[in-house]
């Protein structure tokens, strides 16, 4: 089975050798790694020397990391898509190939989760028998290719940042598919501080996390589980002691209904008994 890895970047070139090194080294042999440089302005260029064996694509407009997800799950001789972030690594070379033995020998399965750690959760799990999930974090997980054209791939979102990984997990478990996690299999997320705007992520977040519920959520119960979701948030916001996100919570509510409002977000809901699956399984 074909893999092809993508990794997205963006002015980080101190720290993306570590997670091309991570890929390179997996034992997995039917393997592409490629990397697409979403127009950084560092030396992020230069380390295209240094890794021929990789594939390199230089955006020289900011296209966001989406846009390279989608094209790259979009191109044929591929079976499954890997995703790391250009601020994560993982811990073992033998990741990939166990995600990939699992997702082989269970069809049904349309993504795997790995085990992210980071600074601020860096406990390592044991290896544990895998079970199903309702969502994967974008930094490290696998794809089912097959699967991900069946529901159209990634939905854009308004904003640049969130949400999107939940979006496909619902339509894939709305298609009768499971999103499997995989204890003990870890991929370490840095959360480095370069090239990210957190006031601003915010924002982006709140706004895609109520597209998300507009998409989604069927007729019966869109008033209330909107209702519900901008109270969670501004909760959220208002508690939050580290960085003053209130006002970037107001206005990502301000995006959300500007979009509404105007008639610029599709519906495209799914079955109640899914909505009940995501929640269960999400606790």
């Amino acid at each position: 089975m074909n893999t092809l890895l993508g990794i997205v970047s963006k002015n980080r070139a101190s720290i993306l050798p570590k997670a091309i090194d991570s890929a390179i080294f997996q034992d997995y042999k039917n393997l592409t790694v490629a990397v697409f440089d979403d127009n950084s302005s560092d030396n992020t260029r230069t380390l295209q020397t240094e890794y021929p064996m990789v594939q390199w694509e230089f955006s020289t407009v900011n296209l966001g990391y989406l846009h390279a997800r989608n094209k790259w799950m979009m191109q044929s001789g591929y079976d499954y898509f890997c995703s790391l972030d250009d601020d994560s690594w993982f811990l073992a070379p033998t990741s990939l190939s166990m995600a990939i033995t699992h997702l082989n020998l269970n069809r049904d399965v349309a993504a795997i989760a790995f085990d992210i750690l980071s600074p601020d959760k860096s406990n390592v799990s044991l290896l544990t028998e895998p079970f199903e999930t309702n969502t994967f974090i974008g930094c490290g997980h696998v794809v089912r290719l097959s699967a991900a054209r069946e529901v159209n791939f990634y939905e854009p979102n308004p904003g640049y940042y969130g949400g999107e990984e939940k979006d496909l997990c619902i339509k894939l478990i709305d298609r009768g598919y499971k999103i499997v996690f995989m204890p003990g299999v870890h991929v370490w997320h840095d959360k480095t501080l370069v090239a990210r705007d957190l006031k601003n992520q915010h924002r982006s977040g709140v706004c895609n996390d109520l597209v998300f519920t507009y998409r989604r959520t069927p007729s019966p119960y869109l008033i209330p589980a909107l209702c519900l979701k901008l109270l969670q948030h501004f909760r959220f916001a208002y508690s939050y002691k580290q960085l003053s996100l209130l006002p970037y919570c107001m206005q990502g509510f301000k995006d959300f209904f500007k979009l509404a409002l105007a008639g610029r977000l599709n519906r495209k809901p799914v079955k109640n008994a899914t909505v009940t699956k995501f929640q269960r399984l999400g606790k």
